[in-house]
């Protein structure tokens, strides 16, 4: 360039200042402080290669943002780079000539880039890697515990959100929400291997994304960057974090319980991993993080689409007694809630249910890894002489007392094994159809036998009769059918003369 710029400008005997200018697309200045220069100070400012080596060490990021961003202009790079690292050393010049060296030299126009990492810059990226560690003693009994480790690039600040169950694309996003709160944001990027909680499948270098999991990533506010297959190097962090959270926090360790393994681990994040040293970065990743990193993170609240979905969670109906089904396993609930529906949903390795109608959580479990078992809690059994007396009394309330007490003893006599059941049914039944005739009660505790069924159709009956204005009440039951003669039959199979044809008429 400085020799083109002199030859044209020939000692003044050539062009202009202003013509050389228009001539090469360059500044005026430009071109006077190259005529200014003489041919060592030239030499010696193009060997120096320290404004390429500052940007050097943003280049990863550069390409970064060109991969997501083919399109991106030098001026909005640089703009970016400003937001990130405050005034740079190089001229807005000298960032559109790299720009357009990485552009040449970078297959930036595909849709995806790997490319290492980003080390250099705060708030930028995080990586998140699942894992699993089996013969780990809780309770006396091995058992397989399941995680996803978080490690942001630039601090190396660590979280380890926890499962006792397979983790699920569900589990997975409410562990997202953990972590984010626990760093106190979101950040720009999270890189992912190909785990089918994320991506589907990948055909011709196009992902197929999980619609629930991407859903949630555009309303928390992050981007989701999927590695290539059989690719670990690309998110080698994340990668030892893994393996460091095996061998350090969970291996050789023994616990009483899943709320035990759990204080565990945030303990040894708060104590061990995130106050260490970093062989990297050869700083605390805690104190990297509040000095530098935690600024540049961006706000995070948890997303109103799963906070419905966790509130929410899933119906179940017990069973007559009072179990309900959830992953092979059979949790209880109390007895005012048998054949009952009512909410199911897990959080923090317990199942929480719930009462559909007010949203009280009526029992909590500790969530069984194994299938098959029964997980009760006797609380919710002892109540049951105690229902049943409220149940009694609450139908001699509504009637006379002694005809109220004849009437449960005939239910009680008539069907002993759901006598709960029937109290319930005709205290409801008596509730619908208050005020009652006397007579009409007088009537049903006469009878021989009596259930729910027989005094609902009673009462429907009594109900009819006075639309039609009537008060006399006849015994709601069919009345039972003549016998029939049966001689007629005595012909049936007997020969008429007739020959018979099974072809169609």
């Amino acid at each position: 360039m400085i020799h083109k710029i002199k030859g044209l400008h020939d000692d003044g005997c050539g062009l202009s200042i202003r013509a050389i200018s228009q001539e090469l697309g360059i500044s005026r200045n430009t071109v006077r402080k190259y005529l200014r220069a003489d041919e060592v100070a030239i030499a010696t400012a193009q060997l120096d290669r320290s404004r390429e080596k500052r940007l050097d060490e943003h280049r990863d990021y550069i390409v970064h943002l060109l991969g997501a961003f083919p399109k991106l202009s030098a001026v909005k790079v640089a703009r970016k780079l400003r937001e990130k690292l405050g005034e740079l050393e190089v001229s807005d010049r000298s960032i559109r000539r790299y720009v357009q060296m990485l552009k040449r030299t970078h297959a930036v126009g595909q849709r995806r880039y790997y490319e290492p990492v980003i080390d250099h810059l705060p708030g930028v990226q995080c990586q998140i890697d699942p894992g699993e560690l089996r013969g780990v003693l809780i309770g006396g009994e091995e058992r397989t515990v399941y995680f996803v480790a978080f490690v942001l690039s630039f601090s190396r600040l660590m979280y380890v959100g926890v499962s006792f169950t397979p983790i699920d694309t569900a589990g997975f996003i409410q562990l997202h929400d953990e972590a984010f709160r626990y760093f106190g944001g979101v950040p720009e990027e999270c890189v992912y291997d190909q785990t089918k909680m994320v991506v589907i499948q990948e055909r011709f270098r196009e992902l197929t994304v999980n619609q629930r999991f991407h859903e949630y990533a555009t309303a928390a506010g992050f981007r989701v960057h999927a590695c290539e297959g059989y690719d670990p190097e690309s998110k080698g962090k994340v990668e030892a974090a893994v393996k460091y959270v095996k061998q350090d926090c969970l291996y050789g360790e023994t616990f009483i319980d899943h709320q035990g393994l759990r204080g565990h681990v945030l303990d040894w994040l708060e104590t061990v991993a995130n106050a260490r040293v970093h062989g990297t970065t050869h700083e605390v990743p805690r104190a990297r993080f509040e000095a530098q990193e935690r600024e540049h993170l961006r706000p995070y609240l948890t997303p109103a689409c799963l906070d419905r979905e966790a509130q929410a969670g899933a119906q179940r109906r017990a069973d007559k007694t009072g179990l309900v089904s959830w992953r092979s396993n059979k949790y209880s609930v109390p007895m005012p809630y048998q054949c009952a529906a009512v909410g199911v949903r897990e959080a923090a390795g317990e199942l929480l249910i719930s009462d559909l109608e007010s949203g009280e959580r009526i029992a909590v479990h500790a969530l069984c890894t194994e299938k098959g078992r029964i997980i009760k809690n006797n609380n919710h059994y002892r109540d049951h002489a105690q229902r049943i007396t409220e149940l009694e009394a609450a139908i001699e309330a509504q009637l006379d007392e002694d005809v109220g007490r004849q009437l449960c003893r005939l239910l009680k006599r008539t069907s002993p094994r759901i006598y709960k059941d029937q109290l319930r049914a005709v205290r409801n039944l008596l509730r619908e159809h208050a005020p009652l005739d006397p007579a009409l009660t007088a009537q049903l505790v006469e009878r021989p036998q009596l259930t729910a069924t027989t005094v609902q159709r009673y009462l429907e009956a009594h109900r009819r009769a006075q639309a039609r204005g009537r008060d006399d009440v006849a015994d709601p039951a069919p009345a039972r059918a003549p016998a029939l003669s049966l001689h007629q039959y005595a012909a049936v199979g007997r020969s008429s003369g007739q020959e018979l044809t099974h072809e169609p008429a």
